[in-house]
């Protein structure tokens, strides 16, 4: 009887295991089916090479970075993301294995060394026993954390205790930025906006890979940054904004703040004070700076190209010199902004005086010169920074202009504002926005190619992209997101995804599947029908 029943014994095991295999198969595919696909990630990543087993994010899981405070940090970041949302405590730690690792230095494989990666590059490796994200700098891990963000589900985003499963699908991503400047403008000119509100557009920025924080800090209706030599800049010039609201101004501290949160995200904060023209806040603050040494009153209008610093007088480059000391002094970065644009008050030979004084005062100081492109019209100075925003159907002349600066090795980033000025109604019926550049759809917006915008501009010239959000209509937080979202991720893309990744068919896929993560953050968003969003 014992010999008789070892097979059937045996046989029984057997069954019993293959039902096992087969259990524990349906369970993976089951997991590869919930996970995000790995390439479905805005911006488009540069290489996916998606397979292998998902890993689950588990009370288990431990953040692993080795022991520069530049990995300590970014790990710290992800925790703080991570912990709400999964109830898990996620150590981060230099001890253990597995789990998610965060590593700056030498990758592994042919042609992963972390060197490859450049300043902002990631590796992203997934697989059963963890993930993890390689760089050559902290910015890449930083960018690389951002996408693991998006692998997982939208839920992570929220405050609270969610079900999961938390998985990240498995293989492998490389992933290098197409252009170094990846911008985007916010005006706190026309209305103000405080450091918190501010602070919040950083977060909602570098979930997109932006790098460039471009504050424009100076108009007609508000100077915004406190100037200790011109201190009625601030006090009075900032004493109002558009519509005759209260305004308001950033303390040096203040400043300092949105700097340094600014760069904890990776972010550069590039100010901006616009000159010779929309200087009225300033004209208003001090007399002496108006040729007619009469002070205009503030104003709380929209019209644009009426003021202009007084070209002739000495007093004018006192004031410069000093506001550009006191701002490049609070600015680690490398670029300061002067504007330069809808100087329609100024003569062109004034215009052209004013910048040949201006820019060496920039440089002076440490910082390159960053213009609207009406700077071509003038001499650029060695390796300033030309921002075009132009439209689609602007002059042959004007553009060849900014053409010719480029081929003479004047950079340029690019903003035209029929595509990415995010203040530009989308519809006829948007309830914000301004329409002067046309309306602006999501698909206009991301449906162009900085590579080749302008012709015969040399590609080498083209430093980025920015979208500038102006606030004539803007004036909350709310306001910001509906009108940053969803155009904003398009302007990242193009600033960072390879031109070969382009097509907006695959592309609006992947950026409806952010609807359920910007509701999760608390983004109010404009629910284009050109974009196949998720049901409820």
């Amino acid at each position: 009887m014992t010999q008789h029943r070892t097979p059937r014994l045996l046989g029984t095991l057997l069954l019993v295991a293959a039902a096992g295999f087969s259990l524990a198969g349906a369970e993976a595919s089951a997991a590869d089916r919930t996970a995000t696909p790995l390439g479905r990630v805005v911006p488009a990543p540069a290489s996916v090479d998606a397979g292998g087993s998902p890993y689950r994010i588990t009370d288990a899981t431990r953040i692993r970075v080795d022991d520069s405070p530049e990995t300590r940090r970014v790990g710290a970041y992800l925790a703080g993301i991570l912990r709400p949302s999964t109830g898990f405590s996620l150590p981060v730690t230099s001890q253990g294995t597995g789990g998610i690792r965060l590593r700056l230095g030498a990758g592994s494989g042919s042609g992963s060394g972390a060197g490859s990666l450049g300043a902002e590059g990631y590796r992203l490796d997934s697989g059963r026993d963890g993930v993890t994200i390689t760089a050559g700098k902290a910015a890449g891990l930083f960018h690389g954390v951002q996408t693991l963000r998006q692998l997982l589900p939208a839920a992570v985003e929220r405050n609270s205790v969610q079900p999961g499963p938390w998985l990240v699908a498995g293989g492998t991503i490389k992933d290098t930025p197409r252009y170094g400047y990846r911008g985007a403008m916010l005006d706190v000119s026309r209305h103000f906006f405080t450091v918190a509100q501010v602070k919040r557009y950083i977060d909602e920025l570098a979930l997109y890979k932006v790098n460039k924080l471009h504050l424009h800090l100076g108009d007609d209706q508000g100077w915004r940054i406190a100037i200790d030599s011109w201190p009625r800049l601030a006090t009075y010039g900032g004493s109002t904004q558009v519509g005759g609201g209260a305004g308001g101004f950033y303390t040096k501290a203040d400043y300092r703040e949105i700097v340094r949160y600014a760069a904890s995200r990776y972010l550069e904060v590039v100010p901006e004070i616009d000159m010779p023209g929309h200087t009225n806040a300033a004209l208003a603050s001090y007399a002496k700076l108006n040729c007619d040494g009469t002070a205009p009153p503030l104003y709380t209008g929209t019209d644009v190209g009426f003021s202009s610093l007084c070209v002739a007088k000495p007093v004018t480059y006192d004031f410069v010199d000093d506001v550009v000391r006191e701002l490049a002094a609070l600015t680690p970065g490398k670029y300061l902004h002067i504007g330069g644009d809808e100087a329609h008050s100024t003569s062109h030979a004034d215009y052209v005086t004013f910048m040949d004084k201006v820019q060496p005062v920039v440089a002076k100081y440490g910082k390159t010169v960053i213009g609207w492109h009406q700077l071509t019209g003038a001499t650029p100075a060695k390796g300033a920074l030309a921002q075009y925003w132009g439209l689609d159907d602007t002059s042959a002349a004007e553009k060849a202009q900014v053409v010719k600066a480029a081929q003479s090795g004047t950079g340029l980033v690019l903003s035209p504002a029929d595509r990415v000025y995010l203040d530009m109604k989308y519809t006829a019926d948007t309830p914000l926005g301004q329409d002067w550049a046309g309306l602006v759809e999501v698909k206009r917006a991301y449906d162009w190619d900085p590579g080749t915008y302008l012709p015969g501009a040399p590609g080498s010239a083209i430093r980025g992209v920015e979208a500038p959000l102006w606030t004539e209509t803007v004036v909350t937080g709310a306001d910001i997101d509906y009108m940053a979202f969803p155009r904003l991720p398009g302007a990242a893309e193009l600033g960072w995804s390879p031109a070969s990744t382009h097509d907006w068919d695959t592309y609006k896929v992947r950026l409806a599947a952010q609807g359920p993560r910007w509701e999760a953050l608390g983004i109010g968003y404009y629910r284009s029908p050109q974009v196949p969003w998720p049901s409820a």
